[in-house]
């Protein structure tokens, strides 16, 4: 064979054997591609998953995210209610001036001892706070250096004795079924969660009501101990203060005014307190 001859089949040769290097790169390079559709599929439904979660907001990461959630639900179901309300009494209205009705219309002590309507007055802020944390003592309980809810409900019943005409306590009115519960350090009123210092706010004669707190014998307990542990406790008086109207649930189960009890003192149009009323199953603090 000559040399033309033997270097023409070696280049046969290659030729041949060239189809099947060039099919596994071929499969190489559809491996990585199809491995790279996958990522990018991946990437994709991450990127979309996360854009729904951040679309319906972030959800809560532990119980006090889920407390802080829970509350401005509430709040914002509370104004709902309030527009609702608004919405059957007007509805209510106009279907008895159509039947002929005449609506009844309650007094204004009656709206305002209710707690129906909002107040403007003069009167008394109350804080109340726990104890620094550097100030704290290893000979000193813990519970002690904390306000407890017979702390507030000390404070709201001295200003009831005192002559207040409304209160409120923290952004919310209070009314006869108030319930004052306390979880640990944290105040749980109508369904919402509130954190130290808690406020009371009462409308009255200011002189009356801070003469009261004074006169009450558990509250000057509770400004001792503020002295001696630290505890937060201030009294301002307000030319000048606005109270909203309650605007929280209405159901009652069951309760009784006593009979030497007026209902709205003071007001001679009210019948006799013999009638059985209802109450829900919060204690008030009044």
């Amino acid at each position: 064979m000559t040399h033309d001859a033997h270097s023409d089949a070696q280049d046969t040769a290659r030729t041949i054997a060239a189809p099947p290097r060039a099919r596994i790169a071929g499969m190489r390079r559809g491996a990585v591609a199809v491995g790279l559709v996958l990522g990018l599929s991946g990437l994709l439904f991450t990127v979309n998953a996360r854009a729904a979660d951040a679309g319906d907001g972030r959800h809560p990461q532990n119980l006090a995210e889920l407390t802080q959630q829970q509350a401005a639900n509430v709040e914002r179901l509370s104004v709902e209610v309030d527009t609702l309300r608004a919405q059957v009494q007007s509805l209510t209205a106009e279907q008895d001036a159509l039947a002929g009705r005449p609506g009844a219309q309650p007094l204004p002590a009656q709206l305002v001892e209710g707690g129906s309507a909002p107040v403007t007055g003069r009167g008394l802020v109350i804080q109340l706070d726990d104890a620094p944390a550097d100030t704290r003592r290893d000979d000193v309980r813990a519970d002690l250096l904390v306000v407890h809810q017979e702390d507030i409900q000390t404070v709201m019943n001295a200003l009831w004795a005192g002559g207040a005409e409304a209160m409120g306590l923290m952004d919310q009115r209070v009314v006869a079924t108030t319930g004052v519960q306390c979880q640990g350090n944290v105040l749980r009123l109508h369904g919402r969660m509130y954190s130290p210092p808690f406020v009371v706010t009462a409308v009255g004669d200011p002189d009356r009501l801070r003469a009261a707190l004074e006169d009450d014998p558990a509250v000057r307990t509770y400004v001792r101990q503020s002295g001696e542990l630290g505890l937060g406790w201030h009294v301002e008086s307000k030319d000048r203060l606005e109270l909203p109207a309650y605007s929280g649930a209405t159901e009652l189960n069951w309760a009784q005014v006593p009979d030497d009890v007026d209902v709205l003192p003071g007001d001679d149009t009210t019948p006799p307190a013999t009638a059985r009323a209802a109450r829900t199953p919060e204690d008030g603090a009044r």
